[in-house]
């Protein structure tokens, strides 16, 4: 028996952008249990990229900028494929062409765009999938585990993550009205995926966070995949309008003794660095 209960069920994963991405990890962890997966990228250019990626899958186009494509999108996916049981919301993008800068010189245009695609778009996903949906279907979205943290070189994308917890909850509630829908998010630690590579000082803060793992070792896109999968199942019916941290304790781990050593004595990791044998 497969424990997921996915086998057959129809899943839209909405974020794909090539192997490291988060959505698609989601989407082949989907396959394996046997689920049903439909794509949703946000343009022609990124449908073409992923081709190979996502070939002989069901791959839509949706700019969630747009309204009138997010009601497009709920139309054609319940058309081509009926009743949707679960829907994946990976999708984030800030604007940082013009490089990056304190958080209090943030323009308002980068940082409301950045929430409309960012948090705001799952409400009118939500809003245009509800009369596609199945009674007791499921809804995630990819937060960050660091809402709380004042992540320097995350800059504005930290409140607007925290927007997303915020927005789930209240999804979660509004639709508790009239049928058992499920809104979560999963919250990642830092992970390894070509969007951070485009974060400034991001190597640097991944390698902290490894070390502040209570394993010494990072988390993994897999790892974050396993959760969603299990949100998505019947398995976590119980669980709605929570956002569930997967960091591998790192957020548990402020005090550990290494790094401690590291911030306050430097010159002990020199020594020991130094009585190592060539």
């Amino acid at each position: 028996m497969n424990f997921l209960g996915l086998k057959d069920k129809t899943i839209l994963v909405m974020g794909t952008a090539n192997r490291k991405s988060v959505a698609y990890r989601v989407a082949v962890t989907l396959e394996e249990a046997g689920a049903k997966v439909v794509h949703s990228v946000r343009s022609e250019a990124r449908r073409e990229s992923t081709a190979r990626l996502l070939a002989d899958r069901p791959v839509y186009i949706c700019d969630v900028e747009r309204t009138d494509e997010i009601e497009r999108l709920a139309q054609d996916v319940a058309r081509d494929h009926g009743q949707i049981d679960g829907i994946v919301h990976s999708i984030a993008f800030a604007n940082y062409a013009d490089g990056f800068k304190p958080f209090h010189e943030t323009r308002r245009e980068d940082f409301l765009q950045a929430t409309g695609i960012s948090s705001f778009s799952l409400v009118e996903i939500a809003r245009a999938f509800k009369p596609h949906l199945a009674p007791k279907a499921s809804v995630v979205a990819i937060g960050i585990s660091s809402v709380i943290v004042t992540a320097e070189n995350y800059g504005y994308m930290s409140p607007i993550k925290a927007a997303l917890e915020s927005t789930v909850r209240y999804l979660a509630k509004s639709f508790s009205a009239d049928c058992e829908v499920r809104f979560n998010t999963v919250n990642p630690a830092l992970l390894k995926t070509s969007a951070s590579a485009g974060i400034p000082g991001y190597l640097e803060s991944y390698l902290y966070a490894e070390k502040m793992t209570l394993r010494k070792r990072a988390l993994e896109t897999q790892e974050v995949a396993d959760v969603v999968a299990f949100l998505l199942s019947a398995r976590s019916s119980g669980v709605n309008g929570a956002g569930i941290v997967v960091d591998a304790g790192m957020s548990l781990n402020y005090f550990d003794r290494e790094l401690i050593e590291l911030a306050m004595r430097p010159e002990k990791k020199g020594n020991k660095d130094a009585d190592r044998p060539a």
